[in-house]
């Protein structure tokens, strides 16, 4: 981004600037992170370098200001349609100050005062434009220093961190390990990141040092990262900020740190929406949690799962597009936040399988109420404009319309018994105070703009009322008194009109002129005619004129009251969107289950059991799909193996799906499953490169394998898609069988390891609860037909050539390969076989809090053969290997005896 501080210019010729630019140069000065748009008329304009940067960035026209001290460049943008031109400048990585005229021109002496009304930034917009259907979070950060103890050493690798969404009020607050807030940033992907400005100090050597701050570049962020104020994150300021929106913030947060990001995100936000201390009211669910409370799913899981995007970055084919038939967009964003966290608490699991298996049994009452829900407006986003006096009649009208569903929808639900729906019936306040003020004082169909009258209905306000009947009696009489004119003087042609410069007039043409009455006084002068008015006339014009200049007033002022005893009750109108927004996922969740024929799921926790598993996205576009049975109760760790495109990756991300879908409260896609509650969901699918970050696909393949071994625990479910592919065969087959074996013997997590490494099915072998699996084929002659069934055992090959040929792969190529494999490749290659495990001493897997048991499996008794040739041939799976990999093996076996 440019610079956008003062203009080199203004700064070097300050004092011989003009009134209107030296206001300019204050502002910009005052915000110099910021690309100031400054009001002149009905346009928004910048100045000098700022102007260049503008045009060139919005590609608009570069123009030419000229005053007493010089000539300057000026672009702007018309007022009326700022919106696209603020939205490209955030795109291009601009924060823009709004600077507004604050004061009626009519009244200013000299320069009218403008100030900035509101900052723009990439986490803080709220114009109804530049807002997508989802949340927009703007975060901050703080380390955990201050509670620094001799008892948690790992301090400097904890932070706290904050999140707000200003278009709709929520706010939340959490502190954990440097991953945990990692995993919080990824699920939440805010637009932008706010830290405390690094202050400098000069040392011994005069040169400046940074004095402790998050930087930025400690975590892995996409959003806008922006330093705010010091002071703003110290204690006492954060606690004096919070004091406007929490009555004891100490009570609200277990940690300093959690203080001071709330209390510097609040400021942070009051300063872009340009408003003072605790003027952000609607801002009222300042809420603390905790990320343990539910399933971890972090971005990489999301992703692999394409819960929320698909591999293209889109939204079509994912999880959410095939559950999101929510009828408003508070329930979108609640069905998103329900995906990004899974329930962990069986009885609140439940709770929502309730609500939705009565809600898919009672067709008629979850229909009716999806149909009120579709008249529901986007009122957490209404309620915010409200609070913040940015609101016009009409938003008031949609919203008493939204509220007005609140009793049809709770007599709706009036016969359900699930404790779930019962509860959200009951907590829907139906705001009758409130629907009744708008519906007395606005108009039904009320006009956009709020300051030209015809907002305010009759019967409100008394004052009111009068001035509009001295109003509509004086037009009357003006009406009346072109026919008695005409009567008076005997001019047929005779005409009253008004105009907004003249007033009211009687106009006579000028063959007609001679019998114009004596009380009739020229106004103007026309072509073809005179313009007059009368003594009566006048008085009447100042009469109407008054009545409506001081109509529009009081009603603009009555506008406001009314939008601002409705701004009050902001807290309550939030509570019963939340209320909606909930009602709204159950009923989604119960329709898509009976659309979809989605069971609901048995909580145990003997492990993951699935019959006729489906995957809730390709089933929606494979018209063909092969529904598979899981069972990982006894053996928890499948390795799967078949061909490329048999369905293994389908297979993993289906049971994957099904048990979040289960955590969420939903139904799944299957003929019946039995699940546990499992604390996160980790996923090693998929290969890329980081080259940015110095990695190869392997090093970033073997970091992801590094956070799932130390992090998952035998709650949690793994998904390894061809691990150590990234390297040398014997390599990545050591790897992938020891990893196996650590999953199985020290984590003790439900595992499902899709290989080519066919030797890897030989764990099972050795390790109790292993088991293989893999996906059937149809073999005739050279073709192959996948029957994508999964079925117990080992597959026989990969049928890689095969699966070449499908793809089109060139004739010789294929023939080629195929002389390959039956004569042995060049060099003899690498595909030696993987050692036989023997029996080790292991601990117990390891438990959700992390701890190791202190027992041990006593080593297995050694029942083999003291030849080491004959132990070999006894452990050997002949039907696993290939033609090659025989050869191989008996070759090497030669060679020891010869030796």
């Amino acid at each position: 981004m440019e610079a956008t501080g003062p203009p080199a210019k203004m700064v070097e010729r300050r004092e011989e600037l003009t009134p209107m630019l030296s206001q300019y140069f204050d502002l910009t000065r005052e915000y110099d992170d910021a690309l100031v748009l400054f009001q002149v008329g009905d346009f928004y304009e910048t100045f000098c370098e700022a102007a260049e940067a503008a045009a060139r960035t919005l590609e608009i026209t570069l123009t030419q200001r000229e005053d007493s001290t010089g000539t300057y460049p000026m672009a702007g943008v018309p007022i009326d349609n700022v919106a696209p031109y603020v939205e490209t400048l955030l795109d291009a990585g601009y924060r823009v100050a709004i600077a507004d005229q604050v004061q009626d021109p009519s009244e200013a002496s000299g320069v009218v005062d403008r100030a900035v009304t509101r900052v723009v930034t990439p986490g803080t917009v709220v114009d109804e434009e530049l807002l997508g259907a989802g949340n927009t979070y703007t975060a901050a950060l703080v380390p955990c220093e201050a509670e620094r103890r001799e008892d948690a050493p790992d301090h400097r690798d904890r932070f706290a961190v904050a999140f707000v969404d200003v278009s709709t009020g929520e706010f939340r607050v959490t502190s954990g390990p440097r991953d945990v807030v990692q995993d919080e940033l990824d699920r939440l992907a805010p637009a932008e990141v706010v830290t405390a400005r690094q202050p400098t100090n000069a040392n011994a050597d005069g040169e400046t040092e940074s004095d402790g701050d998050t930087a930025p570049h400690e975590f892995a962020v996409r959003g806008m990262h922006t330093p705010f104020r010091e002071s703003a994150f110290e204690t006492d300021t954060a606690r004096e900020t919070l004091s406007g929106y929490v009555p004891t913030p100490e009570a609200l947060f277990e940690t300093d740190a959690e203080l001071r990001v709330a209390g510097g995100l609040l400021a942070y936000a009051e300063y872009t929406q340009g408003v003072d201390a605790g003027g952000l009211e609607y801002i009222s669910r300042v809420r603390r949690y905790d990320p343990r409370e539910g399933m971890r799913v972090d971005a990489t899981a999301l992703r692999s799962l394409e819960v929320f995007e698909n591999r293209e970055g889109g939204d079509e084919h994912t999880l959410l597009g095939v559950l999101d038939t929510t009828s408003c967009a508070l329930g979108r964003r609640e069905l998103t936040h329900w995906l990004r966290r899974p329930l962990l608490d069986r009885e609140r699991i439940e709770a929502r399988q309730d609500a939705v298996a009565e809600l898919a049994d009672r067709a008629f009452v979850r229909e009716e109420a999806r149909d009120l829900l579709r008249d529901v407006y986007d009122i957490e986003r209404l309620v915010t404009r409200v609070a913040r006096g940015r609101a016009n009649a009409r938003d008031l009208r949609a919203l008493k319309s939204t509220l007005d569903v609140v009793p049809e929808l709770k007599a709706v639900l009036a016969d359900c018994e699930a404790a779930s729906v019962r509860e959200r019936r009951a907590a829907l306040d139906d705001l009758a105070d409130v629907r009744g003020l708008i519906g007395r004082a606005i108009v039904e169909e009320p006009p956009i703009e709020i300051t030209e009258g015809g907002v305010v209905a009759d019967g409100h306000d008394d004052d009111l009322d009068e001035l509009r009947a001295t109003e509509r009696e004086g037009r009357e009489w003006v009406a009346d008194l072109e026919a008695s004119e005409r009567e008076r003087t005997g001019i047929d042609s005779l005409k009253v009109g008004y105009n907004e410069v003249h007033g009211y007039y009687i106009e006579v043409t000028n063959p007609n002129l001679e019998k114009v009455p004596d009380d009739y006084t020229r106004r103007q002068t026309l072509k073809n005619s005179e313009r007059f008015y009368t003594p009566e006339l006048k008085r009447r014009e100042d009469e109407i004129l008054g009545a409506s200049e001081r109509a529009d007033t009081r009603e603009y002022q009555l506008f406001t009251d009314v939008r601002a005893e409705v701004g009050g009750e902001a807290e309550r109108i939030q509570r019963v969107a939340s209320v909606l927004a909930e009602l709204d996922v159950l009923c989604t969740l119960a329709d898509v289950a009976v659309e979809r024929d989605y069971t609901r799921p048995e909580l145990d926790g003997d492990g993951i059991h699935v019959e006729g598993g489906r995957h809730p996205v390709v089933e929606t576009t494979e018209p063909r799909f092969v529904p598979n049975d899981a069972d990982l109760r006894e053996r928890n760790v499948a390795v799967i193996t078949g061909p490329n495109m048999s369905g293994k990756s389908t297979y993993m991300r289906q049971v994957a799906l099904i048990q979040l879908l289960a955590q969420v409260g939903s139904f799944v896609p299957a003929k019946s499953a039995r699940l546990p509650v499992v604390d996160r969901v980790f996923t090693r699918v998929g290969a890329s490169d980081d080259i940015a970050g110095g990695a190869s696909t392997f090093m970033r393949e073997m970091r992801e394998l590094t956070s799932i071994l130390h992090d998952a625990t035998a709650d949690s479910l793994v998904l390894l898609d061809e691990v150590g592919r990234g390297t040398s065969t014997a390599d990545g087959r050591a790897i992938a069988w020891a990893v196996t074996e650590f999953l199985h013997d020290e984590v003790g997590a439900t595992t499902l390891f899709a290989t080519h490494y066919h030797e890897l099915t030989r764990v099972a072998d050795s390790r109790e609860r292993v088991q293989n699996l893999h996906f059937t084929i149809d073999r005739s002659g050279d073709a192959v037909t996948f029957l994508h069934s999964v079925v117990e055992g080992a597959s026989e090959a990969s049928y890689g050539v095969e699966v070449a040929k499908l793809a089109g792969v060139p004739g010789t190529v294929i023939d080629r390969s195929r002389g390959l494999l039956d004569d042995g490749l060049p060099g003899g290659g690498e595909r030696g076989h993987a050692p036989t495990p023997t029996p080790e001493t292991r601990p117990e897997p390891r438990t959700n809090g992390h701890e190791e048991s202190t027992e041990v499996t006593p080593p297995a008794e050694d029942t083999s053969s003291d030849d080491p040739l004959e132990a070999a041939l006894r452990d050997l799976n002949i039907a696993s290997m290939t033609p090659i990999e025989a050869l191989t093996w008996l070759h090497e076996r030669q060679q020891e005896v010869e030796r």
